[in-house]
């Protein structure tokens, strides 16, 4: 029996996801904790640019997909679940966390790879609802980098590289995400559809 459903947040890193989440008061799932190990040879590489030989942690395959709706519909049909802990400054994970619904009805899926989880909770009839957190490209550039460069999530020149990448790249994220299912908006519309839904 479902004890909850899922609100997917997709959208670009630094649009809003989490602050969103954390603004509709539901137990959040972040999916960018299942980001799979730094060493795994089988992690994919960037093949051009600035960043060419580095780990491509904008890639899909970066992240274990399988283990994460495992964990969603877990989470969903039992009321807890024990869930990784993911260190991105290390590229490692750094123990596990116990995340329970403690009553709730709704849990948020939210990270950069949230538009692959659509389809699955759609399948296993988890979905409540799915949107794509999107603002101007210029805005999340800037949030994104101030938010990782006071993380110290990778070297200065890394972020700067990266963000000018995922800027020029911010259009196709978001197709991506509204081909998979998701409504684009910005998080103060999202908010508001989520309340007036919810």
């Amino acid at each position: 029996m479902t004890h909850a459903q899922v609100v997917v947040l997709a959208g670009p890193s630094g649009a809003g996801k989490s602050r969103l989440a954390e603004r509709l008061g539901h137990p959040v799932l972040r999916l960018d904790d299942f980001y799979r190990q730094g060493d795994d040879p089988g992690l994919p590489r960037i093949t051009h640019g600035p960043n060419a030989g580095m780990v491509d942690w904008d890639d899909p395959a970066s992240w274990s997909h399988d283990e994460a709706v495992r964990a969603l519909h877990e989470l969903c049909t039992t009321g807890a679940v024990e869930v990784p802990v993911y260190e991105i400054a290390l590229n490692s994970r750094r123990g596990t966390r116990r995340l329970e619904l403690a009553g709730a009805d709704r849990v948020v899926a939210e990270g950069i790879f949230a538009p692959e989880v659509v389809a699955d909770c759609e399948r296993l009839g988890l979905l409540a609802a799915a949107f794509c957190i999107t603002q101007h490209p210029v805005v999340t550039f800037w949030r994104r980098l101030t938010r990782d460069l006071r993380e110290h999530r990778k070297p200065p020149l890394v972020l700067v590289l990266r963000g000018i990448a995922l800027l020029r790249d911010q259009r196709r994220i978001v197709a991506h995400a509204v081909a998979q299912g998701c409504r684009p908006a910005t998080p103060d519309q999202a908010f508001a559809a989520l309340g007036a839904r919810l």
